[in-house]
């Protein structure tokens, strides 16, 4: 992760200072609900440097799930000293995000630790992504358990696991279907 400075925005491709060279920020690496207006100071995830025809090319991204578990890194102690674990995470960036956390030590609570005091921790993150939504929830080894954690606050009735698909059908009473989803 770096941080970086719009510098200008040419077709779809916005330029972008990371100090001692210039970056882009490919269309697929943008979040459609964002601005990269020039002069705005952004942190970007480093997704490939490529020799190009006038010297490197590095391609950056704020749509990579990468950026959210290195701002999680960066901003809660716990991740980074590896006392709380980032066991999996799926995003939809500008939209949602769930961050799958587990603790090895059991005075620490990883979801409060990732949350931080009055949510100072997990607010930081929110802003840097721009408002996205992100829902931390406890892993387990228990798959059910952990689908049960995922849907949380809907309360879950049924779950069959398709073992050989990885996949489940898990059934919620109707009035507890936007919750689920």
């Amino acid at each position: 992760v770096v941080t970086g400075l719009v510098q200008r925005r040419e077709g779809r491709i916005v330029l972008v200072d990371i100090g001692k060279t210039t970056a882009i920020l490919t269309p697929e690496g943008q979040v459609d609900s964002e601005r990269y207006s020039a002069g705005s100071q952004m942190k970007f995830y480093v997704a490939s440097v490529n020799l190009g025809s006038k010297g490197p090319e590095i391609i950056l991204s704020r749509t990579h799930e990468e950026i959210l578990k290195e701002l999680f890194r960066i901003e809660i102690p716990e991740v980074s000293s590896g006392t709380v674990e980032i066991k999996g995470l799926a995003r939809e960036a500008g939209g949602r995000s769930k961050v799958a956390v587990l603790s090895r030590e059991k005075n620490i609570d990883p979801i409060g630790s990732c949350i931080g005091q009055r949510g100072n921790r997990i607010q930081t993150i929110i802003s840097e992504l721009g408002g996205e939504k992100i829902d931390i929830i406890e892993y387990s080894d228990n798959t059910d358990q952990f689908i049960i954690n995922a849907l949380s606050p809907a309360k879950v009735g049924k779950i069959v696991l398709n073992e050989e698909t990885k996949t489940a059908v898990v059934h919620v009473r109707p009035d507890q279907f936007s919750l689920a989803i």
